[in-house]
């Protein structure tokens, strides 16, 4: 199981920047990355040294100056932002779908639509992360959730492995949803 996103400082969606705040650097329209920020912290690029807490109180979308006058821009993590730095795909290719149903597009999405009192919990299945994490196409969701989960949504290769375990989990009146792979996937 990776960690639960909860929406308290390590997810803002004010429109200022805050200490602890996650924003993605936008450095070139081809070069995007993710930085969360400090009040000490500063970031380090060619175009010179930018002091993080020069970006507090900005709002996001704001263009900051390094020493040396380059200059980035400080963006809001959105789904579609997500996905462009993410180091690897989802398994559904479509572009309708991409930018959204990606492990960390959704999930943002997921946690922007419950905060601030609930929290989202993500397992997923990704071979290098399978070693450490639960593998709930096998093993089911764990005891520890049952009749706790208001909805589960799967993005799985298999997600008919799953439905005996999620029956297990859902609260009574809990909602399922599964993206499903199409026949030239499986």
């Amino acid at each position: 199981m990776l960690p639960a996103i909860e929406s308290t400082k390590k997810l803002s969606f004010e429109c200022r920047i805050s200490d602890g705040d996650l924003v993605i650097v936008c450095e070139r329209h081809d070069n995007v990355k993710v930085v969360k920020v400090f009040e000490s912290g500063s970031l380090h690029n060619r175009f010179g040294v930018f002091k993080q807490s020069d970006w507090i109180g900005k709002p996001f979308g704001s263009k900051v100056f390094s020493n040396k006058g380059g200059f980035i821009y400080l963006l809001a993590p959105t789904p579609v932002l997500w996905t462009l730095i993410l180091s690897y795909s989802t398994q559904i290719l479509y572009i309708a779908g991409i930018s959204f149903v990606n492990i960390g597009s959704l999930t943002t999405s997921l946690a922007r639509a419950i905060a601030p009192s609930r929290h989202v919990y993500i397992f997923d299945f990704h071979e290098q992360w399978a070693a450490s994490a639960r593998d709930i196409q096998g093993e089911g969701f764990s005891d520890e959730f049952s009749s706790l989960a208001a909805s589960i949504f799967l993005y799985l290769p298999q997600p008919w492995l799953t439905i005996p375990s999620t029956g297990k989990v859902l609260k009574q009146d809990g909602v399922l949803c599964s993206f499903s792979p199409c026949i030239e996937q499986v």
